[in-house]
């Protein structure tokens, strides 16, 4: 099969033929129908990560066919199309049987701990516990920033954010998780404000309902609670720096939730936050890890209605051969605003 290749970190991968992966007895092989291209594969292919070993396949968030179905697979056949959480669990741990499958002790992470979806074919193990039914209609370049972006920001604005009508909400950054928050955010009947250097992010959040925007520069934390009268409700880090986490935090009003979304990763992985307003303020903070294959039903069914439309947040889509200056371009900026989605 073709599949992007990284050989090196930070140098830049190639398309190459590698051998077709075999089907593990409790798992299936999909072929990719799409694949989105995440801020998380380029920390990847920097070396940020210490799960990948090289050679190594990125891509993590992804939709495709069943292609082939190992012999302890119940629920699933060949040709049906599908979706996956980007956190692959195991099921058995005791996180799992806690239905916390986001945090599963024995996670498994295509993209990261596992070969990736940048590629014609890729496994899933434990597909009975991972995998997730399209919906009839759904098209694979929209189903494919579910299982990362789209499905994170859900469960963070919905289950740690608690956002409610009326209550204002700061994102900063506006890539595809944070325009996915605003969406969100917006069709609970929230007045969102959102942050990011990029003037094209900034103008793609106006149009998914944000009533603000602010550029980033200057002290962002007294901006937002300029302009919601006193602080945010909740507030997201959606981009993941030592920087928007902190202004995130600073964004709050008294007894405020931030989420932290964006990776904390390389240089950020452990950023000083300024907890002496967390406890003076009793703010809450959260991680946002992604979310289980058993909660996907009410999310979908919000998307099949029409609530919540994520084909909005696909800026375009490419080809196999096209990903590796993609994953480039998230270093840089210049990808533009919205999902790249590659279509192998």
């Amino acid at each position: 099969m073709r599949a992007v290749v990284i050989s090196e970190f930070g140098v830049l991968p190639t398309v190459q033929e590698v051998p077709a992966p075999d089907c593990p007895d409790d798992g299936v092989v999909l072929r990719v129908t799409a694949t989105g291209v995440c801020r998380s594969d380029w920390h990847g292919w920097q070396g940020h990560d210490d799960d990948i070993t090289l050679p190594h396949v990125p891509g993590h968030e992804l939709a495709g066919v069943v292609a082939a179905v190992g012999p302890r697979v119940r629920s699933w056949a060949v040709g049906d199309e599908v979706t996956v959480p980007f956190v692959c669990a195991c099921g058995t741990c005791p996180a799992c049987l806690a239905g916390e499958q986001q945090v599963c002790e024995r996670q498994r992470q295509p993209g990261f701990t596992d070969d990736g979806s940048f590629a014609e074919l890729v496994v899933i193990h434990h597909a009975d516990v991972n995998l997730v039914r399209l919906p009839a209609g759904m098209s694979p370049v929209t189903a494919a920033g579910l299982g990362c972006r789209f499905a994170t920001a859900y469960r963070a604005v919905t289950v740690h954010g608690r956002v409610a009508a009326g209550d204002w909400v700061a994102v900063h950054g506006c890539g595809g998780v944070g325009l996915s928050a605003v969406m969100v955010a917006v069709a609970a009947g929230a007045r969102v404000v959102a942050i990011d250097v990029s003037g094209s992010a900034r103008d793609a959040a106006l149009a998914m309902g944000a009533i603000m925007v602010l550029d980033g520069t200057g002290d962002v934390a007294a901006q937002v609670h300029e302009v919601t009268g006193g602080g945010a409700a909740v507030s997201l880090d959606a981009l993941g720096s030592r920087a928007t986490a902190t202004a995130s935090i600073l964004s709050l009003r008294r007894r405020g939730r931030h989420v932290q979304v964006g990776l904390l990763l390389g240089d950020d992985t452990a950023p000083p936050l300024p907890m002496g307003r967390v406890i003076g303020w009793e703010l809450e903070v959260y991680g946002s890890h992604g979310m289980a294959a058993h909660e996907y039903p009410t999310m979908l069914a919000r998307i099949a209605s029409g609530e919540l439309d994520p084909s909005r947040l696909v800026g375009r889509t490419i080809g196999l051969d096209e990903a590796p200056a993609a994953l480039a371009a998230l270093g840089d900026g210049s990808g533009g605003p919205g999902m790249t989605v590659v279509v192998p």
